[in-house]
């Protein structure tokens, strides 16, 4: 068995039995309001729910362990066989420790969880009410970064505790008022500042990068353009004053930030905001659900599934510690809140054992759900159904946070199980 880095315990959570709810259907446009004529009381967006309990939301950061992707949290990094991120960065940079023929082949294939959004003063950029609904509900805020903020089995109540512990110490921005700012203009700069280099704005109307200005795709801005958010939804993560504050200076509200300080006067600053939280926007088209392909009429070994999928995808949370270099992943020994499930999909013994359901008894991940698909491939079909805003509270689509598995692999696990699992 070929060794590997611990470092690819991923944040994809393939625990077959945790459910969700969940609904990114196509969103209705918003009413645009008028930039003019708006109130001081109107000025910082709508009203922040009741806070939380920021000492119980430090303990819940905690227990969800969101600093195994995110710096930031106020906790310490974890050890590096539970950090996916620093391990992933070490191996690309040079310095994790493995020989040079090692590094040189993980290097090629290790793709994702290269990059996530620091934590550091969130609460100085976002509103409070945001982060708790996103944490109840994720959804793709980051277009050109393939991996997503993972569903946690979160209440509620935590995580309006985890917003508040996010947010505490963050210094907010004084009210800012739109009266008189210009939707147009705003619109002009957007497109002369070329802040499509990095930023889509779905549903915006298309603003071209303007003459002599390049497209950084390709020039070495991968991480930028990965990290830079959807601007569609800037009106539910940001007030106006903590925007205007951010397009005033983002360096000083976020130091390891690589958005540049871009020259605004105070006028075009208004006027920038007022674009980006007040343009009308047109519905949010929901991802296609690509059709379920056949069964094939070949002979499909367990040794073409396992090197295709399961060791590809799946054995990244879902390994023994042996294997894995590290903890087995949180699919296997549990992480990210979740309890044990003791399901090892990197051998075939362990696809076969099973795992291990909320009364602690041992099932099967090939047992028929309703339709009578098997469970394993109706988890990597939900998938695309949670990416199109259909979530089932059943079970959670897999692989969780990274994209899905392709049609085809689906296809010949399924043919796989159908032919009776050879070995």
């Amino acid at each position: 068995m070929s060794s590997v880095p611990r470092a690819l315990v991923l944040v994809s959570l393939v625990l077959l039995l945790l459910g969700c709810r969940k609904d990114e259907r196509a969103e209705a446009p918003p009413t645009a309001p008028s930039a003019s004529g708006t109130t001081l009381a109107q000025a910082n967006g709508p009203p922040e729910p009741p806070p939380g309990d920021p000492e119980k939301g430090k303990t819940l950061v905690a227990k969800f362990q969101c600093n195994r992707c995110h710096e930031g949290t106020g906790l310490e990094n974890p050890a590096l066989d539970q950090d996916c991120v620093r391990c992933h960065q070490e191996i690309h940079a040079g310095t994790y420790k493995a020989s040079p023929t090692t590094l040189a082949k993980w290097q090629k294939t290790i793709v994702h969880f290269r990059e996530t959004p620091s934590l550091a003063n969130i609460g100085g950029r976002l509103r409070r009410g945001f982060l708790e609904q996103f944490l109840l509900e994720p959804r793709d805020l980051r277009p050109h970064l393939d991996t997503t903020m993972p569903r946690l089995e979160i209440t509620p109540e935590e995580a309006r505790d985890v917003a508040a512990w996010l947010t505490a110490s963050a210094a907010k921005a004084p009210a800012v008022s739109l009266d008189g700012a210009s939707i147009e203009k705003g619109n002009t700069l957007f497109e002369a500042k070329g802040c499509r280099q990095c930023h889509e704005y779905t549903g915006a109307p298309r603003a071209a990068l303007p003459a002599g200005v390049a497209d950084l795709e390709g020039k070495g801005e991968r991480m930028a353009r990965a990290l830079a958010p959807d601007l569609r939804y800037v009106r539910d993560r940001m007030a106006p004053g903590e925007l205007v504050r951010w397009l005033d200076d983002p360096k000083a509200q976020k130091p390891d930030t690589l958005m540049p300080k871009t020259p605004l006067t105070s006028e075009e600053q208004r006027d920038l905001a007022a674009f980006l939280l007040r343009v009308e926007l047109a519905p949010k088209i929901a991802k296609i659900i690509p059709p379920r392909l056949p069964v094939l009429d070949r002979k499909v070994t367990y040794e073409e599934v396992s090197r295709r999928v399961f060791r590809d995808t799946c054995w990244h949370c879902h390994a023994e510690p042996d294997y894995a270099i590290g903890d087995g992943g949180p699919g296997n020994t549990g992480g990210f809140g979740y309890r044990p499930r003791g399901l090892n999909l990197a051998e075939y013994e362990g696809i076969q054992a099973g795992y291990i359901d909320e009364k602690g008894e041992r099932r099967s991940v090939f047992s028929p759900m309703p339709d009578g698909t098997p469970r394993l491939v109706y988890a990597m079909l939900a998938r695309y159904r949670e990416e199109a805003g259909q979530t089932d509270p059943a079970l959670r689509g897999m692989p969780l946070s990274l994209p899905p598995v392709t049609p085809e692999d689906i296809q010949l696990v399924e043919t796989w199980i159908a032919q009776g699992r050879p070995q």
